[in-house]
């Protein structure tokens, strides 16, 4: 096909980038691919609504039939976001053997293999690459790149507003709720925080990696998500102090056919290339079996480059139509999902409490440790904000989540412990 059609459902920021780059580097593209790529419909809320951007009118649609069930379109470009009627709308589009490009993470973490079954039924391509982190190609690397390793662990900073929030905490020693304040009025974070700051944004991208990685079906209910609201400026300092950098980081790793999968804040040690990636930026690290540590970096959201992910996987889609190859891409999952247990999951674990400070209070607090066999790499003890009491910061050596959770069920109990401040898992020094 000399020219192929695009069906373009949005036309906020991510839309428009699109827009740019098929016009600005439509040379390059059509030599690469030997054909044009043209929008032919472009859905949108309101066909009046004033925009930078010189479009053709005509073009402009309310009306997503003009877009799934237009015989003159090939690709459906899906950047408006939703979750089930969005759904809904693709796989229409699918049924219609249209193929599709979407950066919708929501969507692929709740509906994604189910879609990519359609996809392949129907003989039609479906790519998602802009969907995680951005402008970095981390799904393309999993998937082609990394094809013929095994992958062992990856550690991810995949949202990068709570990367610019914990990156301002710690270099300029401000607390939560102001630094979430100004992330607001620069537009990294939405006047609703609540999927990026409680780890859901988060998760839902992990999920998707997860999946290709282990090559196992996993849901969001999978993840074990912890957000970033109840970290403080005394836990930044205190982990300072110790070496560490803390990171709101999203961890999946496979060890005897069983999977962890989590986001949550990790300390960090203070030189690991994660602790590095500041503000809005993003970062993968991934451990394979024989390519060892790798890591991928860059602008996890924006306009150009999310764009440039989604016009690289509808460059993949052309090229497998003039090739005859379409809905080939997708393999299903190989293996049954098996998640870790508790007893599974070894860490290290940062700890901090607030302790009666008298005689015997450390030795009671020991013996509970020493119960569930848990020992410690460092031990801080300083005085306490309220008169007679102590301030206990601990790293444990590498112990089961299980140890760790019977451990802080019978600190609750114990008298002479006022209240367990924080804890958090401590990563990266293997």
């Amino acid at each position: 096909m000399s020219v192929i059609n695009i069906g373009l459902c949005g036309l906020g920021t991510v839309g428009t980038g699109v827009l740019k780059i098929l016009e600005n580097h439509k040379e390059e593209i059509k030599h690469k691919l030997g054909s044009d790529i043209i929008v032919n419909k472009i859905l949108v809320n309101d066909i009046h609504k004033p925009r930078n951007e010189e479009i053709d009118p005509d073009k402009l649609t309310t009306d997503a039939e003009e877009l799934v069930s237009n015989p003159d379109v090939d690709v459906i470009v899906e950047l408006m976001g939703g979750i089930d009627d969005t759904n809904l709308l693709l796989e229409k589009a699918l049924r219609n053997k249209k193929h599709i490009v979407t950066a919708n993470k929501d969507l692929m973490a709740v509906h994604g293999q189910k879609l990519l079954q359609t996809a392949k039924e129907n003989k039609c391509d479906i790519f998602y690459e802009a969907s995680v982190a951005g402008g970095i190609p981390i799904l393309r690397t999993l998937t082609d790149g990394l094809a013929s390793d095994r992958i062992r662990k990856i550690m991810g900073i995949v949202n990068g507003t709570t990367n610019y929030i914990l990156t301002k905490m710690t270099d300029e020693q401000l607390a939560f709720e102001p630094v979430l304040k100004e992330a607001q009025e620069l537009g990294f974070a939405e006047a609703d925080p609540t999927s990026d700051v409680d780890g859901l944004d988060a998760a839902r991208k992990m999920t998707i990696l997860a999946n290709l990685a282990f090559k196992m079906e996993f849901s969001l209910d999978d993840v074990e998500v912890t957000g970033i609201r109840d970290i403080t400026q005394e836990d930044i300092s205190f982990a300072e102090n110790l070496g560490y950098t803390i990171k709101l980081i999203g961890i999946t790793a496979i060890h005897n056919g069983k999977v962890e999968l989590s986001v949550e804040p990790v300390l960090l040690p203070t030189e690991h290339p994660l602790a590095q990636v500041k503000n809005e930026y993003n970062a993968v690290y991934v451990d394979g079996e024989a390519v060892g540590e790798t890591m991928f970096y860059g602008p996890g959201a924006g306009s150009l480059p999310t764009a440039t992910a989604v016009v690289s996987d509808l460059m993949e889609v052309v090229k497998n139509i003039r090739l005859g190859i379409s809905g080939n891409a997708h393999v299903g999952p190989q293996f049954e999902t098996q998640l870790k247990e508790n007893h599974e999951k070894h860490m290290k674990y940062f700890l901090r409490m607030e302790a009666d400070d008298q005689a015997g209070t450390f030795q009671a607090i020991t013996n509970i440790f020493t119960d569930e066999k848990v020992s410690f790499a460092k031990i801080l003890q300083l005085p306490g904000s309220e008169k007679g009491t102590a301030e206990i910061v601990m790293i444990t050596h590498k112990i089961s989540k299980q140890q760790l959770v019977n451990s802080l069920e019978q600190l609750k109990n114990l008298a002479v412990v006022n209240r367990m401040i924080s804890y958090y898992r401590v990563d990266g020094e293997e």
